[in-house]
């Protein structure tokens, strides 16, 4: 029983354009990516010019980017010095021994 649709018809339509990742924080890391959105240069220079599929690239690329800094960021010692605690200071000095 034929149902009339290709394979093709599987994929979700892409009824909308993507629109722009960019929330604004247009600044780039060491490595070139922005820091708002994580696109590389390229990646933002050309999404204007890009297809939906080539946007949606962009897109996964995007979020596997995020997922590096998120887990880089996790699995890193924290670069905080540890709390000093005051309970020396609350305990009862030993009076200094004194010399002869």
């Amino acid at each position: 029983m034929a149902t009339g649709l290709t394979a093709g018809h599987n994929e979700q339509l892409e009824l909308f354009e993507l629109v722009s990742p960019c929330i604004g924080i247009c600044q780039s890391d060491a490595r070139g990516y922005c820091l708002g959105c994580l696109r590389s240069r390229q990646e933002r220079f050309d999404w204007h010019k890009m297809d939906n599929s080539q946007r949606q690239e962009v897109l996964r690329l995007c979020r596997d980017r995020a997922r590096r800094k998120r887990h880089a960021t996790l699995s890193k010692p924290s670069s905080r010095p540890e709390q000093l605690t005051l309970t020396a200071l609350d305990e009862p000095q030993a009076p200094a021994p004194q010399e002869p």
